[in-house]
């Protein structure tokens, strides 16, 4: 054992002594980031206690509930193992478990996507297991693009490692024909018949950006695709998962290895069941079942360990709280939400829901993700009170109001569990909430759960199979309307819907929402959309999708998204070739919302992947990178708009710079603590040119600034007037509490005064 060595393992124990047995909190990361500063090989020296090797599991959703499922059936096989089982899966987590552990079989462990590069290299793991990819805390992992890059150079330096991939995933499926190592796929063999989310990851093929076909849609990306174009198709399975059944209290499919991608003559499929639900289980488990297999690990003994399996980490973790049952689960990004919320939708039972999101830099500052959730399907779900929560709660409310479901602010978990006390027991309640706000959330229910006299026994295990008449089952499409008794101090959370008229409709163009859909700019569209109806006034959304003809005649509002390089690529193509009538539209006065890459596009020029393009040249001016400078403009901001009452609160991760010409004037100054908008130096964002707002503020923009969305309103009611020769309509008042609520609460943060 070398010096550096010797010091690092001392530094280690020092450190875990004293965060246990002085500050009394867990040593989940500290000693082994202390002792990673001693030794920056320490994985690597370390690693030789692991006898048969390692094993390690990265993917966007599922990592822990993977880990520890995989560790325990290695366990069940008689294996001994060293995990990190708490979710500490960066570098310092992983040095962390090895400084922790004796001599072993197996090394499990979870790693963060991007932090794969820092300990793969070092491990140098038998298997790497990849989930799934989606796009995650952008503000702080960036595109897809980017994690998969890491991946792919992490395994080249590691070249014996082995890619247990997820095929139906084209994300991970392209990582495994970048990587030079030995790859064992996995996937679902036929569908599930699941209904769809309004966004995916993965609408393109990234060989030659052109849409994929599905035969089938899990859910998100994942299924059978191809790429009409190139080719580049879902992979032959290697092992797969046949007749899946997914039940009201559990699900069970067999794994059938395959080899060669097809059912091999002979090879009896292994059945797998579990006491819970749900699609996304489907491929954890399926996961589990493939690593074992390879690890050596029998079917049994995969069984045996999902029969046992009782998480106390918060990922789907049940408790008995006043007699009732309730579900604690992790959601960080859209998809994930998305999963949970056919959880919450398949309860037939009149639920109480509590939703708690953070922004801390471990949950990424930029909530604007909110707005990629189908929210909407919980308002057809039958009986449901609503709770909004965490450091976002506010934003949570809004985004609640507009898929027309009420909600009450809550500051504390324990505030919401107090409320609770008043719906019989024959509720069942949810707990959903992101990174930072989970702990807060455990431990609230761990508190009321020894109070209500269960110290210490969650009652049931993981998933519901102890919730009653089928709480876990598939997700309701009948509406029955939903109880939303709870109402913040501002009032109804939205005021009615008001019966619309019998004239014809305001039309909003949605352009492109299947490729400019990224940061929750979606929900502009939305918040329009409900805004009008609440009013009584007829509207009608068309989504103009690639390859669909435009008529902007038709139109008397059009909003545009921001998108990834890719999308806009092929986004531009479809924009420039509707290039001269979206400028007579412009030119006549007609409105237009523009978002980030769209806002870009709109100039005489503009960025594809670090290079200068040609734009539109409809508004003057240019989008390009300060010299050699790649930093992305990351961070909330607020801007004070001319003719804007309140601060115009939203969030900026841009890479491009963006210099007006003399014919236009930018939307907003920024002001406040932070925040650069168009550029650093400017210190301004966006454009105003005639009817046209362009800006990098997502949130999605509208969203905490209903004066803004008002006045695109009045504007695209004056056109549709002149175009249909229709009376024109008055934006009767509405009742904007929330929504200012949030917005103040953010502005307060900012530094900057909520009233101008």
């Amino acid at each position: 054992m070398g010096i550096r060595h010797g010091a690092a393992k001392a530094a280690g124990a020092v450190s875990t002594w004293g965060l246990k047995h002085v500050f009394h909190r867990p040593a989940a990361n500290f000693p082994g980031k202390v002792g990673l500063y001693a030794d920056p090989q320490l994985i690597a020296h370390e690693r030789g206690k692991l006898s048969r090797g390692s094993i390690v599991v990265v993917g966007t959703n599922g990592k822990t509930t993977v880990t520890n499922l995989l560790a325990d059936t290695l366990e069940q096989a008689g294996c001994t193992v060293v995990c990190n089982r708490t979710g500490a899966n960066l570098d310092s987590g992983i040095a962390t478990a090895l400084l922790h552990a004796g001599r072993a079989d197996w090394g499990v462990f979870e790693s963060d996507e991007l932090w794969l590069a820092k300990s793969l290299p070092q491990l140098q793991a038998r298997y790497v297991v990849l989930l799934n990819l989606f796009r995650d805390q952008l503000d702080r992992c960036g595109e897809i693009d980017r994690i998969q890059d890491a991946i792919v150079g992490a395994l080249g330096r590691s070249p014996e490692s082995v890619l247990v991939y997820n095929a139906d995933d084209p994300l991970c499926a392209a990582i495994a024909d970048r990587a030079p190592n030995r790859c064992v796929s996995f996937g679902v063999a036929r569908s599930m018949g699941l209904a769809q989310n309004s966004v995916s990851d993965a609408t393109m093929c990234q060989r030659c950006s052109t849409m994929f076909r599905y035969e089938f849609r899990q859910y998100g990306q994942l299924g059978e695709y191809v790429c009409p174009n190139c080719g580049f198709s879902r992979p032959p399975l290697d092992y797969a998962a046949v007749d899946v059944a997914l039940g009201a209290v559990g699900l069970s499919f067999s794994v059938e290895e395959r080899g060669d991608g097809a059912s091999s003559a002979g090879v009896a499929a292994e059945p797998l069941s579990a006491p819970f639900s749900g699609a996304y289980m489907v491929y954890n488990l399926l996961a589990v079942a493939v690593a074992a297999h390879l690890a050596g690990a029998s079917a049994a003994d995969v069984q045996r360990a999902v029969d046992a399996f009782d998480p106390k980490n918060g990922r789907l973790q049940e408790f008995t709280v006043g007699g009732r049952r309730v579900l604690l689960n992790l959601a960080k990004n859209p998809t994930g939400f998305n999963q949970n919320l056919k959880i919450v939708a398949g309860d037939p039972n009149p639920k109480v829901v509590g939703l708690f999101i953070n922004d801390k830099e471990a949950d990424g500052h930029d909530v604007s993700w909110l707005w990629d959730i189908d929210f909407e399907e919980l308002a057809h779900s039958g009986s449901l009170s609503v709770f909004a929560g965490g450091l976002r709660g506010r934003d949570m409310q809004v985004r609640l109001k507009y898929a027309d479901i009420p909600s009450r602010v809550v500051e504390t978990p324990e505030s919401m569990l107090e409320a609770l006390a008043a719906f019989p027991t024959s509720v069942n309640a949810y707990l959903i909430a992101n990174y930072t706000a989970l702990p807060a959330c455990k431990a609230a229910l761990e508190r009321a759960q020894e109070e209500a006299g269960a110290k210490g026994a969650e009652v049931g295990r993981a998933g519901a199979s102890a919730f009653p008449d089928g709480a876990m089952g598939p997700c309701s499409t009948e509406p029955s309307g939903h109880a939303g008794e709870t109402a913040s101090d501002g009032g109804e959370t939205h005021p009615g819907e008001v019966p619309p008229s019998d004239a014809l409709p305001l039309v909003i163009f949605h352009m492109l929402p299947d490729l400019l859909n990224l940061y929750g700019d979606g929900g502009n569209v939305r918040i329009l959309e409900r805004r009008l109806a609440w009013r009584g006034i007829p509207v009608e959304v068309r989504r103009i999708m690639h390859g669909d003809p435009a008529s902007f005649d038709e139109a008397d509002l059009v909003v545009m998204g921001g998108s990834p390089d890719r999308e806009q690529e092929l986004a531009s193509a479809d924009v420039r070739a509707m290039a001269d009538d979206l400028r007579s539209y412009v030119e006549a006065g007609g409105p237009l919302l523009a978002i980030c890459g769209s806002y870009q596009m709109l100039g005489h020029e503009w960025l594809l992947d670090g290079q200068q393009v040609p734009g539109l040249g409809i508004l003057d001016a240019s989008t390009r990178r300060p010299g050699t400078s790649a930093d992305r403009l990351t961070n909330n901001i607020a801007l004070s708009v001319p003719g804007i009452d309140e601060p115009v609160i939203g969030y900026e991760n841009h890479a491009g710079r963006t210099y007006l010409g003399e014919g236009v004037r930018p939307f907003g100054s920024v002001i406040g603590s932070v925040g650069c908008g168009n550029s650093e130096q400017s210190k301004s964002d966006g454009v105003r040119y005639k009817n046209v707002v362009g800006t990098y503020l997502h949130g999605p923009l509208l969203a905490k600034n209903p004066q803004v969305a008002d006045d695109l309103l009045k504007l695209a009611l004056e056109r549709h007037a002149r175009r249909t020769g229709c009376d024109l309509d008055t934006l009767a008042p509405l009742d904007d509490s929330q929504e200012l609520d949030a917005n103040r609460a953010l502005a307060q943060r900012l530094g900057v005064k909520g009233q101008r």
